[in-house]
């Protein structure tokens, strides 16, 4: 079996072992779109660029000026917490380096130096992170320890007027924790490409309600797109040429390309 995609969690991997079954993802796909996805939320946030878009269609229209507001801050003075460093993680923290952000980055399964490498900070603990990241944004798969990894008490550690960005996945973030968090005044604004459940049932989560009914509370302070940060042209190709070639390391040649174990998180 190949999973189109870098996700396994919804795949009964005991269940195919007991049959034989060889599982696969396909992780080397979309990595460019959805680092420049997660970026485009960040900016698009912390450049007031959703702000004044709103407040520019709203009726009446707000006066021909920017708007004074806790999301707009320069680059330079931001810390940059990255959880989770693999590919996407890594092609994140690289773009955000360029744009001149603190970057750091917590992830407990990369060996020492990845940070020299990269001429950016590790931090030993996610309490580490948290407490100096004015963007947070999730590179972290779904599994048991990641599951509810970022709840109250974490977002409650975020500097005041962070913004939160998850382009990974929606299991990662308690999603009414992060709306009590944007709320209450202590975060400045959200970018989600995921939510916990895909597509969203009735009842849909209160964010994503306030989201699509305008509440003015949220007004140029939250972004939610439909899981679509992967998505290009590009991707879509590289994805049913990556599977083939899968399939046929596999298959054919007796490799053991991108093989995912019965108990592998």
């Amino acid at each position: 079996v190949v999973r189109m995609g870098v996700g396994y969690d919804r795949l009964d991997r005991a269940a195919c072992a007991e049959r034989g079954i060889t599982v696969c993802n396909v992780p080397d796909y979309g990595t460019q779109e959805v680092a420049d996805h997660a970026m485009s939320l960040v900016l698009a946030l912390r450049r007031g660029l959703i702000l004044h878009h709103d407040l520019q269609r709203a009726t009446p229209p707000a006066p021909w000026r920017y708007a004074e507001s806790p999301l707009i801050k320069r680059a330079e003075v931001q810390g940059f917490g990255i959880v989770g460093l693999g590919r996407i993680g890594t092609a994140v923290a690289l773009r955000a380096k360029a744009f001149g952000f603190k970057v750091r980055f917590y992830d407990p399964f990369l060996p020492n130096g990845v940070d020299r490498a990269l001429g950016i900070t590790r931090c030993r603990t996610l309490d580490e992170l948290l407490s100096g990241a004015d963007v947070l944004t999730i590179h972290a798969p779904d599994n048991k320890g990641t599951r509810g990894m970022i709840g109250a008490a974490q977002l409650a550690k975020l500097p005041k007027d962070a913004i939160v960005v998850n382009t990974a996945r929606g299991t990662s973030i308690d999603i009414d924790a992060l709306e009590a968090a944007l709320r209450s005044g202590h975060l400045a604004g959200a970018g989600l490409d995921v939510i916990p459940v895909e597509p969203p049932v009735d009842p849909v989560p209160g964010l994503l309600a306030a989201y699509r009914a305008r509440e003015p509370w949220l007004e140029g302070r939250v972004i939610i797109t439909p899981h679509s940060a992967f998505h290009t042209p590009d991707a879509w190709l590289d994805i049913r040429t990556k599977s083939a070639e899968t399939m046929r390391d596999v298959l054919v040649d007796g490799g053991r390309s991108n093989v995912i174990r019965p108990d592998q998180d």
